[in-house]
């Protein structure tokens, strides 16, 4: 679809109506979110290219950014994509070892010579935890969070098996660094954020790594590990705007304003449905057709290529968050009139 609409300098906003939104419905959103999701720091939803709704709450405005955490993965993935369609990495069949030739691992894991990059992208990795039981503070304690992660890559677990590994999608920076010779950061600025008009990353050397620099207050920027990789599986800060933009990058399978920013082959790839419900690094929906970078804490960027709808919302952490799937099946989608 040709547009004329791409907002690279600014967001325009449109009244509902004319974007065939019920007005009514979207007014009402804000008493749901205060009463019923009131760790929401922000809200922004795009349909057919114009803001229709943006809300921000506890003080924060559209220029402030937030922790986004695990929305982080899906942004890693369009990074890979952008590195293979540059022919900076051969594929996402890669072996994962093939960028780490300095790394010998022990003759008594074969399978780990055979873990390629797509089982990174897709969780199906093998590792010695169990499901969603993930020890991610050890891999904080370590001096090498590489290193470390490659001992346990392999490790036990059956190759194909769905595990979520924040580790694993750290790995998959570190061979962003490997093979492109800048980090995450450095090339989605670059690569990524420049050409949408997100707004750039700057540089925040890491000062110490107790749990407010990695996960809490002072998070700021980009996290880095000790060995200055940008964190792969959270520790990006994005402007809810920013997030919409992604998502319109996704939703537009990769154009923008006649850029191939990230070829369509990599943005279908990623989002078609698995038996995990989750594709690159991207969660899926079979119900509505949609996709998701979420973040714990009730951070989403929604893709819903049916109704042209990007939904960004990002939040304050809390343990359990309601689920923002809810709120935007319950209220947001049905305030689409075509």
């Amino acid at each position: 679809m040709q547009r004329n609409d791409w907002p690279t300098p600014e967001w325009q906003a449109a009244d509902p109506a004319a974007l065939n939104m019920d007005a009514e419905k979207l007014a009402a959103l804000d008493p749901v979110i205060t009463s019923e999701y009131s760790n929401m720091n922000g809200i922004v939803i795009v349909r057919n290219g114009y803001i229709a709704y943006e809300r921000y709450y506890k003080g924060y405005g559209p220029d402030d950014t937030h922790h986004v955490a695990s929305v982080t993965k899906s942004l890693l993935s369009a990074l890979m994509g952008i590195a293979i369609d540059a022919k900076f990495i051969q594929g996402a069949d890669q072996k994962v070892l093939d960028f780490f030739p300095d790394y010998v691992p022990d003759a008594a894991e074969p399978q780990k010579r055979d873990i390629t990059l797509r089982h990174l992208l897709t969780m199906t990795a093998p590792y010695p935890f169990e499901n969603w039981q993930e020890p991610l503070d050890k891999m904080c304690m370590q001096p090498n969070w590489v290193t470390y992660t490659l001992d346990m890559l392999g490790q036990q677990g059956r190759m194909g098996e769905f595990k979520y590994s924040t580790a694993g999608a750290h790995l998959l920076s570190a061979i962003i660094t490997r093979s492109t010779g800048q980090s995450a950061r450095e090339f989605a600025n670059e690569r990524l954020f420049k050409p949408i008009g997100m707004k750039e990353i700057p540089d925040y050397p890491m000062t110490s790594f107790g749990f407010d620099d990695l996960f809490g207050k002072k998070v700021r920027g980009w996290v880095e590990d000790p060995n200055r990789n940008s964190t792969g599986g959270w520790g990006l800060t994005l402007r809810p705007r920013d997030m919409a933009r992604f998502g319109w990058l996704y939703l537009n399978r990769g154009m923008w304003d006649n850029q191939q920013v990230i070829s369509k082959a990599w943005i279908d790839k990623s989002t078609t449905m698995t038996p995990h419900k989750y594709g690159y690094l991207w969660w899926l929906s079979e119900e509505d057709g949609g996709f998701a970078a979420v973040g714990d804490g009730g951070h989403i960027i929604c893709c819903l290529p049916e109704q042209d709808l990007v939904v960004a919302i990002a939040s304050e952490f809390i343990m359990n968050p309601r689920d923002r799937w809810t709120l935007i099946k319950e209220h947001i989608i049905p305030a689409v009139l075509d």
